[in-house]
């Protein structure tokens, strides 16, 4: 070809690589890859108890006063303002000053561990002995995207790596066909901070979450053109493959470069393992049941439920679904309407996943996360409704190697703070990493001379919950 000069071979693995044609290319094309994904990850550090997670994201901030901590001194002191020995609380914009609000829900207690579970959730609830509920988590930001930054990547800063990345570069994929992180958003828009919540951050952009859609086309752009057939398609992958190849060695390390010459490669073989893996028409009517799918209002979440297992299934090692739009669980108005439609719209299909789980016997080895950014506060704002609170919430666990009917630490009185066996984000991280098998202190990635990693300078594990 005039005006293109070819490259000198200067090595057998060169060599090879430049006058390879057909099947030979392409089988040197599928060994450089995997031994670039083999050398992209650690491995657990010890023996794991999970092998997958799958995160039940509630954006916006539910109320662990409506679901998964009953108070009855809030019920006492409702209409009354804070007593004034809890001290000042500073809301978005102001000292709170608003009356202490009741709640409406029933707690009761469910199955052998007596977990007190709110009538909200009576789906989730049969799962009382499955679940540890952690009561006294705490974070450090009232504002939506940071908090969210935070829960996700251990930083209220934009720009760090999320918890499902830290997971694909500790850990890898399951199967080379599928992408180790997937993200599944809510259809009715996206999350408050934006996609920097499940991106790689300075970890290699290969680790950053693939994002599948809801609806019958999870993954847009996946089958090949018209008229394109395989081997066709194979040789301009291969052609591609060689000249990034050529790109690449002339020049310093890029991590988008290397993330965008993998995606082709991941692209191609997804288009024959992705479309079985989001298929459910083939699930059975008791599945399909068993997740809402034959109710308008739970459909689409049970969907992606469903996607999750079926994915997890598959070997991909990281699923986060949000349950919200830009409001979801954001219950300023009216805390009793919001969150009897979100969770009229999960509670079923969040059961279903961890009875599906539990029957496949699946839930053993998969670590199922529940909870939003923060909670919400127990003085009432606009009447009805309660504004952020990340000084106490609620986040649940079940399988993967933690304790079932258990219930870690506990907010004050009126569940305003985190008062007993208090556990910031950096040790909920931690305490996650353990059960894959990872060390948070050791999980590092060296960003301008500096060790990062998840947990930044803190973190511990939750021992006392561990199975």
């Amino acid at each position: 070809m005039s005006g293109f000069a070819t490259p000198q071979p200067s090595s057998r693995r060169d060599f090879l690589r430049l006058a390879g044609n057909g099947m030979g290319a392409l089988a040197l094309s599928w060994m450089i890859q995997r031994e670039a994904s083999a050398d992209d990850h650690i491995g657990p550090q010890f023996e794991p108890r999970a092998h997958r997670v799958i995160y039940l994201f509630m954006h916006g901030g539910p109320s662990h006063l409506e679901t998964f901590d009953p108070k009855p001194d809030l019920q006492r002191l409702a209409g009354h303002p804070l007593p004034e020995s809890f001290g000042a609380v500073m809301t978005r914009r102001k000292v709170a000053t608003n009356p202490l609000l009741a709640t409406k829900r029933t707690f009761k207690r469910h199955g052998e561990s007596g977990l007190e579970v709110s009538d909200f959730l009576p789906n989730i609830a049969r799962h009382a002995d499955d679940l540890t509920v952690i009561r006294s988590c705490w974070a450090d930001s009232v504002n939506h995207p940071q908090a969210v930054y935070q829960m996700n990547t251990g930083s209220i800063l934009m720009g760090r790596a999320s918890l499902g990345s830290w997971t694909s570069y500790g850990l890898g994929t399951e199967n080379q066909d599928l992408p180790a992180f997937v993200v599944l958003l809510d259809p009715g828009g996206g999350i408050k901070g934006g996609p920097p919540a499940y991106g790689a951050g300075f970890l290699p952009a290969a680790h950053q979450g693939t994002v599948m859609r809801s609806g019958d086309r999870p993954i847009l752009d996946l089958q090949a053109p018209k008229g394109m057939t395989p081997d066709r398609q194979r040789r301009v992958l291969d052609l591609i493959g060689r000249l990034n190849e050529h790109h690449r060695e002339t020049r310093k390390y890029d991590g988008d470069l290397e993330a965008r010459i993998r995606s082709y490669e991941l692209a191609y073989r997804m288009q024959s393992a992705a479309p079985e893996a989001v298929d459910i028409s083939r699930e059975s009517a008791a599945t399909r049941e068993l997740y809402g799918l034959n109710d308008s209002i739970t459909a689409e979440f049970g969907t992606r439920c469903l996607l999750a297992r079926r994915l997890v299934e598959r070997g991909v090692r990281f699923v986060q679904l949000y349950s919200g739009d830009v409001a979801g669980w954001d219950a300023h108005e009216d805390v009793e309407k919001n969150h009897a439609t979100m969770c009229a719209k999960t509670d079923k299909p969040v059961a279903g996943l961890l009875s599906d789980l539990k029957g496949r016997g699946l839930l053993d080895d998969t670590l199922v996360i529940w909870g939003g950014e923060f909670g919400r506060l127990p003085m009432s704002e606009q009447g009805r409704g309660r504004d952020h609170n990340p000084h106490g919430f609620s986040v649940w666990l079940a399988g993967g190697g933690v304790k079932g009917g258990h219930v870690h630490g506990a907010t004050d009185p009126v569940g305003l703070r985190a008062e007993v066996d208090r556990v910031h984000v950096n040790d909920l991280h931690a305490t996650i990493l353990h059960l894959l098998g990872l060390d948070h202190t050791q999980l590092t990635f060296p960003v301008n001379g500096r060790e990062e990693r998840l947990t930044q300078t803190s973190g511990r594990v939750l021992t006392s919950i561990l199975a």
